[in-house]
């Protein structure tokens, strides 16, 4: 009876995140919109100074049309990454509304995931829709969109994931809103939506290697373009399984041991 309880209630979760963002589907749009006007903004402003007033053709290894290339697909990616849902769960132990999930057959890390990753998914196909028009007027191959849409997704599981692990800190500091907008910075930097990450030397892309942050855009981005193979591909699916089971084990670990803390009583 628990395990049915606890998938209607996963089921439940994801349909009100997608009803939420379909209920509000102008905001949601306008929201969605404007969260890609600065990356993208940035972006061609820089490859028309680099190129057009720097009277070069190549940079980090790739032509204008390349890198322009880059900059709007990496786009679709870009909105499907991370979120704010872990925020949700800092302000649910601060003020105390964390007591409603405790009899519940479903954790609230699980209720807030599956509600976030719900409104992710009706994302996904708004930019799979935009992506298949895309595929009409660019190189873009049809299977390589989906390819870097599933790696995308698995990339939202990962910031989730590791969003949450690190929400454990509201059970000792009343302010760790500022721990996941340190993380939100770094990944900004380290995702690949501003800059593709090529433009690091080589001798220093051990850095953005050794994180699954590449995994939210550049990756994606890299394959819906053709750049990575099948082989590279399946790789890259593999390292995301990894470091979901890994952050998923250490959020197991963090949240048993910190929630012997909580108190309900609120902010």
């Amino acid at each position: 009876m628990n395990l049915a309880w606890a998938l209607e209630w996963r089921m439940a979760a994801i349909k009100n995140g997608i009803k939420g963002a379909l209920a509000y589907r102008g905001e949601f749009l306008v929201g969605l919109i404007g969260s890609a006007i600065v990356p993208v903004g940035i972006q061609l402003m820089l490859w028309y100074a680099i190129f057009q007033s720097g009277n070069t053709t190549h940079f980090a290894g790739m032509d204008y049309p390349e890198l322009l290339a880059y900059t709007w697909t990496s786009l679709l990616f870009s909105q499907i990454r991370g979120g704010d849902y872990d925020f949700e769960l800092i302000e649910q132990i601060r003020t105390g509304t964390l007591s409603n999930f405790l009899l519940r057959p479903v954790g609230v890390v699980e209720f807030v995931f599956f509600q976030g990753f719900g409104e992710k998914l009706y994302t996904a196909l708004v930019c799979l829709f935009f992506g298949l028009i895309a595929t009409i007027f660019t190189k873009l191959t049809v299977i390589h969109l989906l390819m870097g849409l599933f790696l995308a997704i698995l990339g939202n599981i990962i910031a989730y994931l590791l969003g949450a692990s690190l929400a454990a800190a509201a059970f000792y500091w009343e302010n760790a809103f500022a721990v996941l907008m340190v993380k939100n910075m770094v990944v900004s930097l380290l995702c690949g939506e501003v800059l593709p990450l090529s433009i690091v030397p080589e001798k220093y892309s051990f850095i953005w290697k050794s994180t699954p942050f590449y995994l939210f855009v550049y990756g994606p981005t890299q394959i819906a373009l053709g750049k990575w193979d099948t082989h590279q591909f399946y790789a890259e699916v593999g390292f995301a399984l990894l470091w979901i089971l890994g952050f998923w084990a250490a959020l197991k670990i963090l949240w048993t041991y910190s929630i012997n803390r909580y108190q309900g009583i609120g902010g």
